[in-house]
This record gives C-alpha cells, structure tokens and sequence, in this order.
C-alpha cells in the first residue's frame, strides 16, 4: 500500500489507521532519513490504540513503554545503537515476541533480529512535490532473513 502525504497530519492520521487496526504482536519497522516523519507516524500509531500520553523518539532510551492504551505499545529507536547485543540489554526479545504492539524506528540498523513477520514502513520525501510531501509504503514482509 501506497500513502501520499501532503502534511504532518496526514502523517499521522495514517500512523492512526496502523494503531487502530494493530494486532497483538504487531512489529511495525520504520525505515527513513532524518525529519522524514518516523516520530510523527508513531505519534499517530499510539493515538490509534488510545494513548494520550505525549510520544517522542526514546532515542537516549532505546525503548519507551507506553501502556495506557488498548494494547501496551513499546517504542524503539535504535538509531544510537552500537551492536545488536546490546537489544538483549533491554529485553528486545520478551518485548517483540510480546503480546503489545512494538515500533522500531531505524530498523535497519538491528535487521539481523527483526521478527520474520512484521509490517515495514518506508518514510520518503520528494522535495519536487513540496516540503511536506511524503511517499508511505506499507508493507507485510515475511521470512526475512
């Protein structure tokens, strides 16, 4: 699937479809450059499955639980990560193989130990289309390797 995104909200009000129609044990992977919108589609994820609590990137943290919401939502980025041992430190495992719902921003740099299914999403500008355009493709990936 396929998003074209004119505005920050429209960003988000995708990240609110994913949060409503999320699954226990959903894994989304997010994928993008900096300032693409990664933070604000996750924004708009939470708000799907309810949670008023304010989001943010927890990029000191690695993880930030949210569970306030109709399934605990566990936000990652790893774009500070220094090896991928360093995801047993804080229980990636226990987390992604959970029952909540978990967000990997820059998940390409932890591929190795992505789930073999989880739904990918690449965040894209196209500045010949504005400033705040931005191309959202959505899509189940299975069996990784």
């Amino acid at each position: 699937m396929v998003i074209e995104s004119n505005s920050k909200e429209e960003t988000y009000n995708a990240g609110v479809q994913l949060g409503q129609n999320a699954a226990p044990g959903q894994v989304y992977c997010i994928y993008g450059d900096l300032g693409v919108g990664k933070t604000i589609i996750s924004q708009g994820v939470a708000a799907g499955l309810g949670i008023t609590e304010v989001v943010n990137s927890p990029t000191f943290t690695i993880v930030k639980e949210y569970d306030e919401g109709r399934l605990p939502l566990y936000h990652f980025d790893v774009y500070r990560i220094g090896d991928v041992d360093e995801m047993d430190e804080i229980g990636y495992n226990e987390i992604v193989y959970g029952d909540g719902v978990c967000l990997i921003e820059w998940a390409n740099l932890i591929e190795e130990i992505l789930p073999d299914t989880y739904t990918r999403i690449d965040i894209e500008k196209d500045l010949s289309k504005g400033l705040d355009y931005r191309r959202i493709t959505i899509e189940e990936r299975h069996d990784q390797i």
